[in-house]
């Protein structure tokens, strides 16, 4: 099993970065990963924290119809280049969190997607060099009230609701090309989503060497790459799971805002 850095809080409400054993012990870090922290001799034991979004970005960088299947079902061609918006930090959400259903809205919709974590300054970047400021993958929740999205003419409002970037539950360094990403809602053992994330029109290489071109992106940012086809409303109770092989799983429950 690929070795699974998470971001926890302990009783005291202190935060750590650390690795996760198969105990489901914490071995604590005594810095963020991607800035050279080394693990400790100090741990925490199941029971005595909680774990966090497994990054605190200063900037989420998302991509929107960046898998063929995806752009048609919104009634679309894939974009020459890759179509960029932002997500507030406030977005955020760990794993088991709630994600509140704004009143604004009367249709809101999953979009499982795999999440890139930025681990070195990223300025003009050729993809070449993309591919080494790249740290680690985890697996995001694009939550997007869809009503919100076609009345605004942009996205920010429909994207920017708080609870609106579940992301987790920790990150791992490396990820098969050809890693399936499933979607699943309540106790419906068939995904509504499923894909190879290999599919996508513009790899995470170059999609960082992109934004790169024009947000400089820093260390603890998260990329967002896309959803694959599926997505689908939301309803207050469900219970939605994005999986990726080689990474985990990613829950949450819709409740009232």
């Amino acid at each position: 099993m690929a070795q699974r850095y998470v971001r926890i809080q302990n009783q005291q409400g202190q935060i750590f970065y650390g690795l996760l054993q198969l105990s489901l012990s914490v071995q604590l870090m005594d810095a963020p990963p991607w800035l050279g922290g080394q693990p400790t001799d100090m741990t925490l034991e199941p029971g005595n924290y909680e774990i966090l979004a497994p990054c605190s970005p200063s900037k989420i960088v998302a991509v929107g119809k960046n898998y063929a299947d995806h752009a048609a079902e919104m009634g679309t061609d894939v974009p020459p280049e890759p179509l960029l918006f932002l997500k507030p930090p406030t977005t955020v959400i760990a794993t088991d969190a709630e994600i509140k259903y704004p009143p604004q809205s009367q249709r809101v919709d999953y979009e499982g997607e795999l999440a890139l974590v930025i681990g070195d300054r990223a300025v003009d970047c050729t993809p070449q060099e993309a591919d080494s400021k790249i740290w680690g993958y985890t697996i995001a929740n694009d939550v997007t009230a869809r009503d919100l999205q076609k009345r605004d003419g942009q996205w920010t409002r429909a994207k920017g609701f708080d609870t609106f970037c579940p992301l987790g539950p920790w990150i791992v360094r490396e990820l098969n090309p050809g890693a399936k990403l499933q979607t699943f809602l309540n106790e419906d053992p068939k995904p509504v989503q499923s894909a190879s994330i290999d599919q996508m029109v513009f790899s995470p290489d170059v999609l960082v060497a992109y934004i790169s071109q024009a947000i400089t992106l820093l260390p603890g940012d998260v990329v967002l790459t896309g959803t694959p086809v599926g997505v689908g409303q939301l309803q207050i109770g469900d219970h939605v799971r994005v999986e990726i092989e080689g990474i985990g799983r990613l829950e949450n429950t819709v409740t009232v805002r």
